[in-house]
């Protein structure tokens, strides 16, 4: 099976999106580097609204991840609830 991934900025904004996504997502590697970190996973890796605003204590619009967001690997489909990265078959 195929990994997808998700580079984002290494700062306290992508902190809770990183912390969202290692919770969610069993099997997602950590990769820290000194200016970014990328999250592997295989197959599947789904990035849930809902999980990034427990952590940061506010509403939280998917779309602000893209701010910090370096790269990504996968096939995207996105909500409003769920930012989601898929190997394509």
């Amino acid at each position: 099976m195929s990994n997808v991934f998700i580079a984002l900025q290494a700062n306290e904004d992508s902190r809770p999106i990183v912390d969202a996504i290692l919770a969610d997502n069993p099997g997602a590697v950590l990769n820290e580097q000194p200016a970014m970190v990328k999250i592997d996973v295989p197959g599947r890796m789904t990035i849930r609204r809902s999980s990034v605003e427990a952590r940061i204590g506010r509403e939280f619009d998917l779309q602000e991840m893209q701010v910090n967001l370096i790269s990504l690997s996968g096939h995207v489909d996105e909500t409003d609830e769920e930012f989601t990265l898929s190997c394509e078959r």
